[in-house]
């Protein structure tokens, strides 16, 4: 398997979040967990730019799309 191009931390600066390791900690807690059926791009919290970066990346199954993945699989948990 083909490992990411993409770090996650890589992702939240792509997205323009602070991408330092407890700021991501602080947003996957803020906003998980995400509702069943909502969509990662779909979500609420992003802006209108953030979320078509999202959308179109997992669409077009494009270099971000397995980072993408993780982070919807992270939002997707309960805090813990």
């Amino acid at each position: 398997m083909e490992q990411s191009i993409h770090a996650f931390h890589n992702l939240f600066e792509q997205l323009g979040l602070p991408n330092d390791d407890a700021s991501i900690r602080r947003f996957i807690d803020t906003h998980a967990p995400l509702p069943e059926g909502v969509g990662l791009a779909d979500a609420p919290f992003w802006n209108p730019a953030q979320a078509a970066f999202l959308r179109d990346e997992l669409l077009e199954d494009a270099d971000w799309a397995e980072v993408v993945d993780r982070l919807s699989l992270a939002l997707r948990r309960a805090s813990v």
